[in-house]
């Protein structure tokens, strides 16, 4: 084989290769014994037919074909090594010239890593919001505290915006009954629109024993879009009380004795919240003054690979709640263009930073051991709900290892990097990475 190579752009190169055809002798045997196996011709046993017989049976064309398609991704891999080219994404290929019996002439155009000249993080400064923590946060931690243990007290009174109430319901389009349109004694909380349209409107005022009746358009079955007269009667009405604000609050609902004990509690909780929101904002700071002053170039066929990735699993998430990506279109009132345009502006800005990290995890010799490799394998067998074993054969089944592999240690990479920064809030105070620390140990220890 003899391999050429042209620089097309600081990311993309075009391999000419050339292989005699004495080389593709091997693949050529193996495509008539793989053909063989398929082919039945009367007199011969399965797998033992002559390739005189094959080349009458299916061409000689068909052969020559199943052979290059063998020999091309081998001799690019030869091309790639010999040339020590650091490749990303899949090559497109091109056969410019072959004849049977002569050498097969073909060209692979793709895309490479290219040459970064890296700033050193020390001289990366970033500057993040100043952390606040208002009283009127913790109220609201408190209060949804409250709302869970609230309990329901049966009022003799009309139903009011809030109340939790036990109704029936009865739908009738002209004077017809709806098919399935009617229930019983389901609950329902007056004011939170969680069925029908009007409902909620109707039910303000009305007593337990007493019915009322709206008017609703009705969404499904074969009444869809006709209006319908829906009677509900209520049974019961309930008001939620919640618990008080004192130190007895406070022991039943946390493990603290006093109220106090139980709003510094969670006021540091909010704050440590926010102290690992400050480090993202300065990571994705870092990571764009980075790439920026490092004048990282996206490789097109990668980014069109990526923006291809993430719009299949647009659409996927999409069917998976029963709706289409016109639906999604028209809801967020942006065309497939505008779409388009978004995600190649994000996939852009992703490759460009797996670059960047890519060339840091280089430059610095950073390795993966197998427990670190271990560890997130877990972690994502966790949230996606698999034994990790499980998830670890399906990823490698579907040649995603290596991926998660490069994903970790582009993380340590990107450690290494955030260790080094300087970074200060607003205010000139300087933000040190105490939080993101005390939360991943404290995640290790949720793990073991």
């Amino acid at each position: 084989m003899k391999s050429t190579v042209e620089t097309l752009s600081p990311t993309r190169v075009r391999l000419a290769i050339e292989v005699p055809f004495v080389e593709l002798e091997p693949s050529l045997k193996k495509a008539y014994r793989e053909i063989g196996q398929q082919v039945q011709v009367p007199g011969f046993r399965r797998g033992k037919v002559p390739a005189a017989v094959i080349d009458q049976r299916v061409g000689r064309g068909t052969v020559l074909n199943e052979a290059v398609q063998e020999a091309i991704p081998q001799n690019i891999l030869a091309a790639v090594r010999e040339h020590d080219l650091k490749t990303l994404g899949r090559p497109e290929v091109e056969i410019t010239e072959f004849n049977d019996g002569d050498s097969l002439n073909f060209t692979a155009e793709v895309d490479v890593r290219p040459e970064i000249t890296l700033p050193d993080p020390a001289t990366i400064e970033v500057t993040v919001d100043e952390l606040k923590v208002d009283d009127s946060e913790i109220d609201q931690q408190v209060q949804s505290l409250r709302e869970r243990f609230a309990t329901l007290k049966t009022v003799e009174r009309a139903a009011q915006e809030g109340d939790y109430v036990q109704i029936d319901l009865n739908a009738t389009v002209d004077g017809e009954e709806v098919p399935g349109g009617s229930a019983s004694n389901i609950s329902h909380e007056v004011g939170s629109k969680q069925l029908l349209p009007g409902l909620d409107e109707a039910l303000v005022g009305v007593a337990a024993g007493d019915s009322t009746t709206f008017t609703t358009q009705l969404v499904g079955g074969d009444y869809a879009g006709r209006d319908a007269e829906v009677t509900v009667t209520v049974r019961t009405v309930k008001e939620k009380e919640l618990p008080e604000l004192n130190d007895d609050f406070a022991q039943m609902a946390s493990e603290f004795d006093t109220i106090e004990e139980l709003r510094n509690d969670l006021r540091e909780r909010v704050t440590r919240g926010k102290q690992v929101e400050q480090i993202y904002a300065a990571r994705d700071k870092a990571l764009e003054q980075m790439v920026a002053a490092a004048e990282v170039p996206a490789p097109e066929g990668v980014v069109r690979e990526e923006v291809e990735s993430r719009k299949a699993a647009m659409v996927d998430q999409l069917e998976r709640i029963g709706a289409s990506l016109e639906e999604y279109l028209a809801a967020e009132e942006k065309t497939e263009e505008q779409i388009d345009a978004e995600l190649t502006e994000a996939a852009t800005d992703g490759v460009k930073i797996q670059l960047l990290l890519d060339t840091l995890a280089d430059a610095e010799d950073v390795q993966v051991s197998d427990d670190e490799f271990g560890h997130e394998i877990v972690h994502r067998a966790q949230r996606a709900g698999m034994a990790p074993q499980q998830y670890y054969d399906q990823l490698v089944r579907s040649g995603a290892a290596a991926a998660v592999f490069g994903d970790v240690r582009r993380g340590k990479a990107l450690s290494s990097v955030m260790e080094k920064i300087k970074i200060k809030d607003s205010a000139g105070n300087e933000v040190t990475l105490d939080a993101l620390r005390a939360q991943s140990e404290a995640e290790h220890e949720h793990e073991h």
